[in-house]
């Protein structure tokens, strides 16, 4: 697998990287115009990396071409909708998955981020274990395809990030879903897993489309 995690510090692949994540933390918000002439300036790198690490990006669904080069991709309430509904699924099979080929190490690598979360008060903090935390459960699932797609699909997701799902109380109720899980998949239950990923995914995915709505 091939991703900005990988990639970071190597070649093209740490332009792809950098600029990827001026998408994800919101400095290209949906809409911004990415011109290869400023970037490779910017970068101080030749155009032909710059291009390619937009090729990718266009793969990945977070750009699309344009007259000037490429823009970061603006997508629908619906499309954002279908997101959600693709990582439900995609997610609720990797639960399954790890309830019964998740090893020793998985499981020790779930319960850390779990208790680093549950002793922390900072909201970044927690927004950045929870996404740990669900990075950690799809490798203990260990279906390369499954994780691939939900990087991505993650991706596309971040870029509309509003703020919603990083209040506290949404935070203490994303431990409380974490730890159902957790213990579904400690007890070799995929059924139980799976089914805890779709009420908390579910959640998740109503407060995205309640904040779209509100905007």
């Amino acid at each position: 697998m091939s991703t900005a995690r990988e990639d970071r510090g190597t070649g093209t692949g740490s332009h792809y990287a950098r600029i990827r994540q001026n998408i994800l933390d919101g400095q290209s918000p949906p809409g911004t115009v990415l011109i290869p002439t400023e970037l490779s300036t910017q970068l101080n790198v030749s155009r032909t990396p710059v291009r390619e690490a937009l090729i990718r990006l266009e793969q990945e669904g977070l750009v699309t071409q344009a007259t000037r080069g490429y823009v970061v991709r603006a997508r629908t309430p619906q499309e954002i909708l279908e997101i959600c509904e693709a990582r439900i699924a995609l997610e609720s099979s990797a639960a399954q998955a790890a309830a019964t080929r998740r090893t020793e190490l998985d499981l020790a690598r779930l319960v850390h981020v779990h208790e680093r979360a549950a002793a922390s008060a900072d909201p970044a903090e927690l927004q950045g274990l929870n996404e740990q935390w669900h990075v950690a459960l799809r490798e203990a699932g260990h279906n390369t395809t499954i994780i691939e797609l939900m990087d991505r699909l993650d991706a596309q997701l971040k870029v509309y990030d509003s703020g919603t799902t990083t209040q506290p109380d949404n935070l203490a109720l994303i431990l409380e879903e974490h730890t159902r899980i957790l213990d579904a998949i400690r007890r070799g239950d995929a059924a139980a897993a799976g089914q805890h990923v779709i009420e908390h995914q579910s959640r998740t995915r109503d407060l995205r489309i309640a904040a779209l709505a509100r905007s």
